[in-house]
């Protein structure tokens, strides 16, 4: 039970992990289709989970929480989320979000957030999001797969949040998009991640809207 309600803290947005202030690329979006209803964005946060989140956040993350605290394991893991994610805006926000997530942690005490965040200031690691999560879940005492849900429906809750603060859907539309979301998570996440893995990703539409984002005037969101 203890796991669960871990599981269910961490994916709380109200928890402080600075993933409030990323749009997931969202902001731009909206920005390139002003007309973007629900079923619109049910489609994008499904692409979204489909060809990033499980394709390699997820990996990224089961790595992660499988090397167990092993340092070297885990900077080689955030390299190559590093190397496998095309834009500079989401990699920017990707490392951002890590950081704020593991500043989070140190200050709860974490061991492993304090071991991580060291790395991350001396270069060791790069504190990409999904490798941070699945580093210091796993010593949080999360299972496996407990870990890929919290991940996953931080991902969904995120996109569908950002939507709602732009003003692209109302409050409820947001939450139909999210429910939409749940049995899509527990099809994927009961899929197994196998040892030798690699990480893709193929998301372009929302990595232009994303780097347009980057060089607008005005924007609410980080990404």
């Amino acid at each position: 039970m203890l796991s669960i309600l871990q599981a269910i803290w961490q994916a709380d947005g109200a928890f402080p992990s600075g993933s409030f202030a990323f749009s997931y690329g969202i902001e731009g979006v909206v920005a390139l289709r002003p007309e973007l209803d629900q079923a619109g964005l049910a489609e994008l946060a499904a692409t979204i989970i489909r060809q990033r989140w499980l394709t390699c956040d997820r990996i990224a993350l089961v790595k992660a929480f499988r090397a167990a605290g092993d340092l070297d394991a885990i900077a080689d893991i955030d390299r190559n989320v590093e190397a496998s994610t095309f834009g500079s805006t989401m990699r920017d926000g990707s490392r951002r979000n890590g950081g704020s997530f593991l500043a989070s942690h140190a200050r709860l005490g974490d061991v492993m957030a304090l071991r991580l965040r060291g790395a991350v200031r001396s270069g060791i690691c790069l504190g990409h999001i999904a490798v941070m999560q699945g580093a210091v879940w796993q010593t949080m005492g999360l299972s496996e797969m407990l870990a890929q849900l919290a991940s996953a429906y931080g991902v969904a809750s995120g996109v569908t949040a950002a939507a709602v603060r732009l003003g692209a859907i109302g409050a409820l539309e947001g939450q139909k998009i999210l429910r939409g979301c749940l049995p899509l998570i527990e099809t994927l996440v009961a899929q197994p991640v196998p040892e030798d893995a690699e990480l893709s990703s193929f998301v372009p539409f929302l990595e232009i809207a994303a780097a347009r984002h980057a060089r607008a005037d005005l924007r609410l969101f980080a990404n």
